[in-house]
């Protein structure tokens, strides 16, 4: 690959780069916490382009490729698969893909959307209504046998979602980027919302008692008293 194609090429991973991180897209992706690793890659990549196009300036001309006939032929195969790196950045700039959402939950078995890994559960807060998020949610009905959630109304956030007439509220947790996300969902009954798939909502309402099991892949039931829509969240996945 030419060293002027190479130049393009980083400067606009750099910039794809810095673009989701500073427009918050990255949030679509990967945890907020990686937002100074992509920023230091974006600036990286950046400088490295402009250093090589400053260098070649220098000397006059860019360093020319001198490969024999066969290796120019490789060479040649070798830069039409290197310009796939443009997809990623077009993906981006023109596209800008959104966050995972619905198809994934339904496209992926729960049957360890709580992980099954025993933590330490604290006491839940006062108030009469208890916002939890869908992780401590479902943790909760699949491990706390006390029973304290019974009979104690808690609001949920996420977005809904449909399967075989069951409507659910739904969310997508990661422990690194979205290429790791698993499903947490909650299955809704009484007064089940009528809008759309992958409508964010807050609904508020009492966990059926001992609804989950492994019977039915510890996925709670949850009896709505009141929904309310919402927009999607700027970090739309939990941890």
């Amino acid at each position: 690959m030419r060293r002027e194609t190479q130049n393009i090429l980083l400067v606009l991973l750099g910039g794809a780069l810095l673009k989701i991180s500073f427009s918050g897209l990255y949030l679509r992706y990967v945890k907020p916490g990686l937002l100074p690793l992509l920023i230091a890659g974006g600036v990286v990549m950046i400088a490295l382009a402009l250093f090589a196009i400053l260098r070649d300036i220098r000397r006059g001309k860019p360093v020319e490729e001198d490969h024999a006939e066969h290796a120019d032929h490789e060479h040649s195969h070798s830069s039409r698969s290197t310009w796939l790196l443009l997809l990623p950045v077009l993906a981006v700039f023109l596209i800008s893909p959104p966050a995972l959402g619905g198809d994934v939950v339904g496209s992926t078995a729960s049957a360890n959307q709580t992980q099954r890994t025993r933590n330490l559960l604290g006491d839940l807060p006062s108030g009469d209504v208890i916002p939890l998020s869908m992780t401590e949610f479902i943790t909760r009905t699949a491990w706390d046998e006390s029973g304290t959630l019974d009979n104690r109304r808690v609001k949920l956030t996420g977005f809904l979602t449909r399967a075989e007439g069951t409507t659910y509220v739904a969310r997508i947790a990661i422990s690194c980027c979205a290429a790791d996300a698993r499903p947490l969902k909650v299955k809704l009954t009484g007064d089940v919302p009528s809008l759309p798939n992958e409508q964010w909502v807050e609904v508020i309402g009492q966990v059926v008692p001992k609804s989950a099991n492994e019977k039915n892949s510890w996925v709670p039931s949850f009896t709505v008293e009141s929904t309310t829509s919402v927009a999607q969240p700027v970090e739309p996945y939990e941890s």
